[in-house]
């Protein structure tokens, strides 16, 4: 009897911490409304699931029923298959931004839509889209715009962490709605990068990746304020190849959202810096693409993960983070 009891006690404590409905997703993104939790993923139109508990979801109406027609202006050979969201309250309302690209290349563009509440129910739901906020060009810019995050100072000024392979993540201030950028596109700073000096170009391409992505592989940047720290979350390495995924995240933190961020060896984001977080082992091929939330007292760290058990599909996976005694954050299995 001993045994079994403490059998249960060891399952429910699996059951608090982790967080998975095995449902398939990529790249997801959470926030909270009125007891019911919202999640956008990669997929046709904007991928929409609701749940009340993390654990059973179900699956909503898509973010976008037609394709933008600035979408396909835009990049010419995109379908409506939408990239890595990014979902946060601000100045009101959801503000919903959304990757559009062509794969391997830089050919991309950040969108922005809103709504002013995420229950299909409300007779006031509805999306309003705002068109493109940001756009990498080959051969013009050496950064992908993909991948986008919305974090806001202390002071009330948004910015926007992006980017993908090239040169690394990016920051960028944006304008008081949230809806352009403000800074010079010819100067935006890089807050993370494998490059190991500014000065480097990009590592050559390595396994399958697209050689016009170069092998600087790091991507999905999410800020995430705690304390008097700002942590920037990244992944590097491969995603997207099933049983050969080698995603994992990393982490650095800055008393400032501009940076510089700082690993847990002193060593700069920017060069080639960033901490283990999460990686793959005999359960998950590879982990990554990290969002990170706070919902009733607990921090989350939402990701996906290529499933060891089921051909390396990507599935989703949430499991409560706690800090250390220095202040980096401690996932709990």
């Amino acid at each position: 009897m001993k045994q079994v009891f403490l059998t249960i006690i060891f399952l429910s404590l699996i059951t608090v911490n982790t967080f998975s409905q095995k449902i398939s997703v990529h790249d997801p993104v959470m926030i909270q409304e009125n007891g019911t939790y919202y999640l956008f993923c990669t997929g046709r139109g904007i991928s929409v699931w609701s749940s009340p508990d993390m654990i059973d979801w179900k699956r909503e109406n898509r973010v976008f029923a037609e394709v933008p027609g600035w979408t396909v202006d835009a990049v010419k050979d995109f379908r409506g298959h939408f990239w890595a969201p990014d979902i946060s309250f601000y100045n009101g309302k959801y503000y919903l931004y959304y990757s559009v690209s062509s794969f391997g290349k830089n050919t991309s563009c950040i969108g922005l839509a809103t709504n002013k509440t995420l229950d299909y129910n409300d007779p006031e739901f509805n999306w309003v889209d705002h068109g493109k906020v940001i756009q990498s060009i080959p051969g013009v810019t050496n950064w992908n715009a993909i991948d986008p995050n919305l974090i806001v100072a202390e002071n009330g000024t948004p910015y926007l962490t992006f980017g993908s392979f090239w040169d690394g993540l990016k920051l960028v201030k944006l304008s008081t709605d949230a809806t352009m950028v403000e800074d010079n596109l010819n100067e935006i700073p890089t807050i993370a990068s494998r490059k190991k000096t500014s000065t480097d170009t990009n590592p050559p391409a390595v396994d399958n990746n697209p050689k016009d992505a170069g092998g600087n592989a790091i991507e999905a940047p999410f800020v995430f304020k705690k304390g008097k720290y700002y942590y920037l979350f990244a992944s590097i390495d491969y995603c997207c190849k099933g049983v050969n995924s080698t995603y994992k995240m990393i982490v650095g933190r800055s008393e400032t959202i501009p940076g510089p961020y700082i690993d847990k060896e002193g060593k700069n984001m920017a060069t080639g810096g960033g901490s283990i977080v999460l990686q793959g082992d005999e359960d998950w091929y590879g982990v990554g693409h990290n969002s990170t939330y706070t919902f009733n007292g607990k921090d989350y760290l939402v990701f996906h993960g290529y499933d060891a058990s089921d051909e390396g599909k990507p599935k989703l996976i949430i499991k409560e983070m706690q800090w250390d005694a220095q202040g980096w954050p401690v996932v709990i299995n």
